[in-house]
């Protein structure tokens, strides 16, 4: 009798342990890629455009583009299937770029002809004078929403953490764990493909700054989850490589 309890005590444990979180698609729930080499990237190999370089900054390692032709080409759609996520980078802006620059870009392909469709995820920015704004948008054939807000300013040359989140209804952009703005959308997760950063992957409107990190989570995380970022490091002016 007690073999038969505990054996029942561990079916009910296992099942529920195999029901994901809330908000959670099944699969992989999270993806990390570090931007401090030019070889690979999340384990993949990668293209490089132009002539981005690794620079030593006072969160570790990161990757600097010129804001002309520099760029990264990654072989992999990291949020494809999902139709829950967070998508999170740590970057810093820098003086000198275009008013508009697109600076990461997920973007889906046809399996058979291996072109890229018109569906894609992308965090773009406005600089507006000395500052920056959040362009956070998603184009898939159910949702075109950009979450653009030109009174939601940051200064240039800092660190700062940006995300942008689905929970299955409504779509949400952050700055620094701030809310910039949100919309109720219907969101079809986004077939295989591939990413840039530094540019739109069609090869238009290039970034001036660097990128630190990047994630991907197939879940909708409250902003106390997201990456942290120093607050001394995102308070102050950064300083330029070692």
């Amino acid at each position: 009798m007690r073999t038969m309890f505990v054996s029942l005590g561990v079916i009910i444990l296992g099942a529920s342990f195999a029901q994901p979180f809330f908000g959670q698609t099944p699969g992989a729930p999270r993806k990390v890629w570090k931007f401090d080499r030019l070889d690979k990237i999340g384990g993949l190999p990668i293209t490089v455009l132009g002539h981005p370089h690794v620079i030593k900054t006072q969160l570790g390692k990161a990757i600097q583009f010129n804001g002309i032709d520099d760029a990264l080409f990654i072989p992999e759609h990291p949020l494809a299937g999902a139709g829950i996520f967070t998508f999170e980078a740590i970057f810093r802006p820098e003086r000198g770029g275009a008013e508009e620059q697109r600076w990461f870009h997920l973007a889906e392909q046809d399996t058979k002809t291996g072109k890229d469709t018109d569906t894609r995820v992308l965090f773009e920015i406005r600089v507006i004078g000395d500052q920056w704004c959040l362009d956070a948008f998603v184009h898939t054939p159910t949702a075109d929403k950009a979450l653009l807000f030109r009174d939601q300013l940051h200064p240039l040359d800092v660190w700062h953490h940006v995300a942008m989140v689905y929970d299955g209804q409504e779509f949400r952009s952050y700055v620094n764990g701030v809310v910039q703005g949100r919309s109720i959308i219907h969101f079809e997760a986004e077939g295989p493909g591939h990413s840039s950063v530094g540019v739109r992957i069609n090869k238009v409107n290039y970034f001036k700054g660097s990128v630190r990190e990047a994630r991907f989570t197939r879940r909708a995380l409250a902003p106390e989850e997201f990456l942290k970022l120093p607050a001394q490091t995102a308070a102050a002016r950064s300083g330029s490589a070692r």
